[in-house]
């Protein structure tokens, strides 16, 4: 576990708990914004079968107690107003009647449901069951899942009371209150997004009942307090407040300031995103983009791709081994050395398969185009050009679908890369802003959890509150190069299926290594 301390502005704080992947880090921050105080703490993702990807979820919530202590010792618990939580999406964790974990926690990155969503998708209420959820029916999406353990796993069904995500766990233990916020419910493929209720039809596809689910409420529900075992271990007193909160992609637009209309939020990570705020549920007719819930009157619509800065670590790995262990720079610094458009060398970046705007386990990575001409250079930059156009064919679903999209704010570690900022620019035709001491989905947690407890009027500080470090602009020549490559990235995709089909039949003969 680490931690940092900073400044110290008079007045009340708000500590973001934001519950990642990997890790959980609880922030501190004064109504102003300032980040006073922050301590981190990691867990493993393991990955006991081909496809399976589940945590611990009780060390995750050892995390949360810790990160929280660590930050109460250094602000003091006198000036803690409340706490207010993100948490990663898609979760799935099934508890006993007594709240214990009888499963673990099934992460998004889990695709052992595979077969199910791809039955569920290709059926005639596949579609219409996305427009109502707003979750693209993905074997990501908890309802997935469940359709998988009622098949797979009848037996532990049976003993399973109530099926929740991690944040439900956690605020289970915390707050001894079993509920879950619109926000992560919207990611579920469970709730109908217009009426803000679970859906039947979902439920019996899942094969559960309503009330094995948590309580549905606003992500500005304020729960009263915490048990006396949570006040203990964090160093607060029994009667904190503690906001339930919502889930990190809704929160990281409005972390980076992307909460007005035509303001998007762009990251590109060990995965990708980009997303917009609108003020009601925007539902695609074509199925490609999703909507999430993160106010009363705030929907954020976009999709995420799974590869993102995992395809710049295989290019590492693959084909620059002498580089060392942290190549990222120098790898960069080749696709920099190597024209806009890799000499006519594209990279379909599927090495975990995709999500937006195709929703499918199917694709694997493919390059295409390769000459005798092309050299290492041309490999790794078609490969990021592959990210960035993978994230154009999502801009371009979400202005199909209707939505105005005029600015876009960016963050992640791809940002530490100049070439692959401009690249970005260049691939969806605009400027892009970076934004400047943001602490993304946790501050999102703490200006939401402000809201909730009245120090702020409105989110809408946020856009003001999060300062823009540069803007870069398009280079027309390249970005002209890039739009002419486009529409042949996105075909390849459709032509490419029945290869995948194949490839994914013969896949279990076929060993990666040698005996």
């Amino acid at each position: 576990m680490s931690g940092q301390g900073a400044g110290d502005p008079v007045g009340p704080v708000v500590l973001g708990v934001d519950i990642g992947t990997t890790s959980t880090k609880t922030v501190a921050f004064a109504v102003g914004g300032e980040q006073l105080a922050s301590a981190s703490e990691g867990y493993p993702l393991e990955e006991p079968h081909p496809g399976h990807a589940v945590q611990d979820p009780r060390l995750i919530l050892r995390a949360v107690l810790d990160t929280v202590r660590t930050v109460v010792e250094q602000v003091g618990a006198e000036r803690v107003a409340g706490l207010s939580f993100s948490s990663a999406m898609h979760g799935l964790l099934g508890l006993s009647p007594e709240g214990e974990p009888l499963t673990p926690l099934v992460t998004w990155a889990d695709t052992r449901a595979g077969v199910q969503a791809e039955r569920l998708r290709a059926s005639v209420g596949g579609l219409a069951l996305h427009r109502r959820t707003g979750t693209p029916v993905h074997p990501m999406s908890p309802l997935t899942k469940l359709m998988w353990f009622h098949e797979q796993e009848p037996k532990l069904c049976e003993r399973i009371a109530f099926w929740a995500g991690v944040k439900e766990f956690v605020l289970l233990r915390l707050c001894n209150a079993l509920v879950v916020d619109h926000s992560v419910a919207s990611a579920t493929g469970l709730m109908n997004i217009h009426e803000l209720a679970w859906d039947d039809e979902a439920l019996t596809h899942a094969g559960i009942l309503p009330e094995q689910l948590p309580e549905l409420v606003p992500t500005t529900a304020v729960l009263p307090g915490l048990t006396d075992d949570s006040a203990r271990a964090t160093g607060l007193p029994a009667s904190t407040p503690v906001v339930v909160g919502a889930s990190d992609g809704p929160l990281a637009n409005l972390g980076l300031g992307a909460v007005r209309p035509g303001v998007a939020a762009c990251s590109i990570g060990t995965s990708g995103a980009l997303r917009v705020v609108v003020d009601r549920p925007v539902v695609d007719p074509l199925g490609r983009v999703f909507c999430y819930a993160l106010t009363p009157g705030r929907w954020v619509v976009g999709g995420a791709i799974n590869n993102g800065g995992v395809v710049l670590g295989w290019a590492g790995d693959a084909l620059a081994p002498d580089l060392g262990d942290e190549p990222e720079e120098e790898l960069c610094a080749l696709a920099g050395s190597v024209p806009a458009g890799s000499g006519g060398l594209l990279m379909l970046p599927y090495l975990l398969s995709e999500r937006a705007p195709h929703w499918s386990a199917l694709p694997k990575g493919a390059y295409v185009g390769l000459t005798r001409a092309h050299g290492r250079g041309h490999l790794v930059r078609a490969a990021l050009e592959g990210v960035c156009q993978q994230l154009g064919l999502v801009l371009q679903s979400m202005r199909s679908a209707g939505l105005s999209v005029e600015q876009i704010r960016a963050t992640g570690g791809f940002a530490r890369s100049p070439v692959w900022r401009q690249m970005l620019a260049d691939v969806l035709g605009t400027d892009i802003s970076f934004a400047s001491g943001h602490e993304g989905s946790g501050f999102g947690a703490a200006l939401l959890g402000m809201q909730s407890l009245g120090l702020i009027e409105s989110i809408d500080v946020a856009s003001d509150l999060v300062g823009v470090e540069s803007t870069l602009r398009p280079e027309p020549a390249d970005a002209a190069v890039y739009a002419s490559l486009q529409p042949v990235f996105e075909q390849l995709y459709e032509a490419l299926v029945p290869t995948f089909t194949s490839l994914r039949r013969l896949a279990p003969a076929l060993p990666l290594e040698r005996t």
